[in-house]
């Protein structure tokens, strides 16, 4: 079968196109609340008291506040109101706010979401992604996003996980291409925050496109891929490059 065959819809009755077919498809369960173990990290449910304080002295090292600057919050200088935009903001289910323990020294050092979930559709977004400067280009942080990936579509069996930024956010676009997400376009004047226009940059990866992605991960996780330095063998976008051929 021709890959324009495999992308042609399928016909009804009086000959209109119509999406492909979903046989027994049912809603599919809501996010846990449980924590995901990893080799380098672990996530957990957010908690005000355990993470907040861990949380703002690693954001504290991120002087300027660059990494608040397409967040519609933040920064946060004093721990008080740190505290109050958590109990706030991110301990509800949608969001639904991860903590990322970097496992090499058992302290929190950032945050992702779930967020816009929708089990009726399999769809869940991934969003709210704030890493400490401490916890940014390592292996846990890569880590982090993969394991939230294998919970949406191994676990709970999701269809479709998306990836929105700033379209002007340059590195959360390189690194959603690097984690394997595949740009669908910008939604123009889509967002008003911190009294600026927002477009947005669409990105996505389907439950089709899953197992190549994750195969990458798995390679690129190995610690046979790293050096005695700590470099790495293969990097992650060409692993999925190379999957997706």
């Amino acid at each position: 079968m021709t890959q324009a065959t495999e992308l042609n819809p399928l016909l009804n009755a009086l000959g209109q196109p119509i999406g492909f077919a979903l046989p027994g498809w049912s809603a599919r369960p809501r996010p846990p609340r449980q924590a995901i173990g990893g080799r380098y990290c672990r996530i957990e449910p957010l908690d005000l008291e355990r993470h907040a304080a861990q949380l703002h002295a690693a954001n504290l090292a991120d002087r300027e506040g660059r990494n608040w600057t397409y967040l519609p919050y933040g920064p946060f200088a004093a721990l008080d109101a740190y505290r109050d935009w958590i109990k706030a903001s991110a301990l509800g289910d949608d969001p639904l706010f991860h903590t990322i323990v970097d496992l090499a020294d058992g302290q929190a050092a950032g945050v992702a979401s779930f967020l816009r979930i929708d089990p009726a559709n399999g769809v869940i977004e991934v969003g709210h992604i704030n890493y400490a400067p401490r916890l940014q280009r390592s292996r846990a942080a890569t880590e982090a996003m993969f394991l939230l990936m294998a919970r949406v579509f191994d676990e709970l069996g999701y269809r479709r996980y998306e990836w929105k930024c700033d379209a002007l956010n340059a590195p959360s676009r390189a690194a959603a291409l690097r984690l394997g997400f595949v740009f669908e376009g910008i939604f123009r004047q889509a967002v008003v925050y911190k009294q600026r226009n927002r477009d947005t940059a669409w990105y996505a990866i389907t439950d089709k496109e899953w197992p190549a992605v994750k195969a990458a991960f798995e390679r690129w996780l190995a610690p046979e891929n790293f050096d005695g330095a700590g470099r790495q063998r293969d990097s992650l976008s060409a692993l999925i490059q190379a999957s997706r051929r």
